[in-house]
């Protein structure tokens, strides 16, 4: 893990809301939620700051408290692939509490953040004494590997048009509106979506051209004709 320019902070408020964010825990009662905030270690990354590298030893739970973080992949030709990018009361580093192995991928801010660090003995413990904790991290595990099987599919058996359509559609259904900030670069978005920066922006001027969408500014699109996107 990079220990360059991070800073401890160890408010036990600030622990607690982090935790309380995180669906692995907002349901445990108040005592039980103790117990887990004491566990908690809280660092704060500024933008653009590496959190760990592929090969690092993990340390445990890593769960965002503020900001954005971008975890990705690089191919043999250093290409980047981007996993996920994580929000608020999300986790990564999840893998090293089943075994104690590196990281196989990098993570990255986006913005300045704060995280909670939980160590891995710790929370293997924690799940050892908490049977709904080791339910909730499991479906949590098949949402990501269900969402992971369907960009696969739609990589292989879609165009880069239908893609980058259905993905707007599905970011207007996730923020329930018809006015969706992108929550990522052009570059990261064409690394999600399995095409290149270029094509997304080519794309993106087709469907303005049809009167489907209105871009304003690099990240704010305004969709005006949602079926389209739906049934392209």
């Amino acid at each position: 893990m990079n220990q360059g320019s991070h800073c401890d902070l160890s408010t036990n408020d600030l622990h607690r809301s982090c935790v309380s964010l995180v669906p692995l825990f907002n349901h445990l009662d108040k005592q039980q939620m103790d117990k887990i905030v004491a566990l908690a270690r809280s660092i704060s990354y500024p933008r653009g700051e590496m959190i760990y590298h592929s090969g690092d030893r993990s340390e445990g739970l890593y769960i965002l408290h503020k900001g954005r973080v971008k975890v990705y992949r690089l191919s043999e030709n250093g290409k980047e692939q981007l996993v996920r990018i994580l929000k608020p009361g999300e986790f990564t580093g999840e893998l090293s509490l089943f075994d104690a192995k590196t990281h196989d991928a990098y993570a990255e801010t986006l913005e300045a953040v704060e995280l909670c660090i939980i160590q891995r003995d710790e929370m293997q413990q924690l799940l050892q004494s908490h049977p709904a904790i080791s339910l909730r991290m499991l479906t949590e595990f098949s949402s990501r590997l269900a969402d992971t099987e369907l960009r696969a599919a739609r990589i292989a058996m879609e165009s880069a048009e239908t893609r980058l359509a259905l993905y707007l559609a599905d970011l207007s259904e996730e923020q329930q509106q018809l006015t969706i900030r992108l929550p990522m670069s052009r570059k990261d978005l064409a690394s999600h979506l399995g095409t290149t920066p270029e094509t997304i922006s080519r794309k993106l001027s087709v469907f303005e051209e049809r009167g489907w969408i209105r871009q304003t500014g690099s990240k704010i699109v305004e969709i005006f004709d949602l079926d389209s996107l739906l049934f392209i």
